[in-house]
């Protein structure tokens, strides 16, 4: 099925904001944070010592020395609570490191590797660590500053806001620290990770474009674009090669628009480029000049949820892959895991698939963007966790009545693929199953499994 749909944004005149490479590079890593909580914390740090300077200066111009003792005094008890500290911010920095190495160690051997960007990104795990570390070195400044005279005539600073500061910083340590093990408890649970990876994945659907009624349906990987004319020459990938994550699209239509082109993405988000491949189809005149175009796509290591509709769903096959294997054998997370996917194509079951079309301001077509269709994203959610369930009515159980509910929601056209993976789960566990009353059991649809 081959249905052509407009970007949302293009009637408001915004266009989705583009996947910045730099900004995904820093989510994707732990050393960004912490730098910067440090330098941040060297900062405040500076400030405060200045204020308890001119504190010192302004008692010491009014002769007030009882109260400079006084401060001293304090300033003695305050260091032995700074160096306490300071020895326990490591241990506290250790513990999170390992707890986080663990947390990663177990959701990518239980769930699937591809979760394991869960907890890199995770905003909690950066700003505990970024924290604890920033109060670590706080500490050791704050040491830096301590006079060693006693005489309230010659001291030249007292820390009094910078053991405030301290203090605030361990009160602020130890939140971070509590709400960092729930987060982490939560991730490693099997039903917190299927469900923010759902909640993910409608992200894209979301943003998707809507349809435009009564236009021409052409298959996308034609040479021809509907009403466009055909193809002209193509742009090859000069970048490095990786999976394409995203397309710049309000960059792509003001070129197109320029150039009077349209252009069609030939492979489609999620897909594997390397240099040399044919990345973009012209259409209806001379090719644009690469350099307009080089930093209109973004390659990386791995999928993100930016644009890919199918990310979603391979993960939580993925998930219910591995629950099912020998090693594990957990029929029930499966079954978690494909509530969700029968949730995810419930919601596309009446949307228009196969490609969009982006739009300029005059309403004519400057962008083709491939997406996946229906038949594909059942294939995805199915295939595999079918071949996997025959041996689990709990599994084929959950299974056919997600298709049942998926029959009553899709539309008559969209009803073949689903019939097609019905028929043949019912044949393999036919073909599994020793008995007749075992074979009805695992064909019975339940929407809990077993109960």
């Amino acid at each position: 099925m081959s249905d052509w749909m407009v970007t949302q944004s293009s009637s408001s005149g915004r266009r989705p904001r583009a996947l910045s490479p730099l900004r995904e590079h820093l989510r994707d890593t732990f050393w960004f944070a912490p730098t910067a909580a440090m330098v941040g914390v060297f900062v405040v740090w500076v400030g405060a010592e200045a204020l308890d300077t001119a504190i010192v200066d302004s008692l010491q111009r009014d002769r007030d020395y009882e109260t400079l003792d006084e401060l001293l005094r304090f300033a003695q008890d305050a260091k032995a609570v700074v160096s306490a500290v300071g020895s326990a911010m490591m241990t506290f920095i250790g513990v999170v490191f390992s707890i986080s190495l663990v947390a990663v160690q177990m959701a990518s051997g239980q769930f699937t590797p591809r979760v394991v960007r869960l907890f890199v990104r995770s905003r909690i795990t950066k700003a505990t660590f970024a924290v604890f570390l920033a109060t670590f070195v706080l500490t050791l400044l704050v040491l830096t500053s301590f006079d060693t005279a006693d005489d309230p005539r010659s001291v030249t600073t007292v820390p009094l806001v910078q053991s405030v500061l301290t203090l605030c910083m361990v009160g602020l340590s130890l939140l971070l620290f509590v709400l960092y093990v729930n987060a982490t408890l939560r991730l490693m649970r099997i039903s917190h990770v299927i469900a923010r990876i759902a909640s993910e994945s409608f992200r894209v659907p979301a943003s998707m474009p809507v349809p435009v009624g009564g236009r021409e349906a052409v298959p996308v990987g034609g040479r021809e674009a509907p009403g466009h004319g055909t193809e002209t020459g193509w742009v090859p990938h000069d970048g490095r090669a990786g999976v394409l994550r995203d397309v710049h699209i309000a960059r792509l239509v003001r070129v197109a628009r320029k150039h009077g082109v349209v252009l069609r993405l030939i492979p489609r988000i999620g897909d594997f480029v390397v240099p040399g491949m044919p990345v973009l189809a012209v259409h209806g005149g001379p090719v644009p000049p690469r350099r307009v175009l080089r930093y209109a796509i973004s390659v990386g290591v791995e999928r993100t949820y930016h644009q890919d509709l199918a990310f979603g769903l391979r993960q939580l096959a993925d998930i219910a892959l591995r629950a099912l294997s020998p090693a594990i054998n957990d029929p029930t997370t499966a079954v978690q895991a494909l509530d969700r996917v029968v949730q995810f194509l419930a919601a596309l079951s009446r949307r228009p698939l196969d490609a969009a079309l982006h739009r300029d301001r005059a309403g004519a077509v400057r962008l083709v963007q491939p997406v996946p269709d229906w038949t594909e994203l059942v294939d995805l959610g199915f295939t595999e966790v079918r071949g996997c369930a025959v041996g689990s009515p709990q599994v084929s159980r959950r299974m056919l009545a997600g298709l049942d509910d998926l029959l009553l929601l899709a539309p008559p056209e969209r009803r073949e693929p689903l019939l097609r993976h019905r028929e043949l789960l019912r044949q393999a566990v036919g073909l599994a199953a020793p008995t007749a009353s075992d074979r009805d059991f695992a064909l019975r649809p339940d929407r809990q499994g077993i109960g």
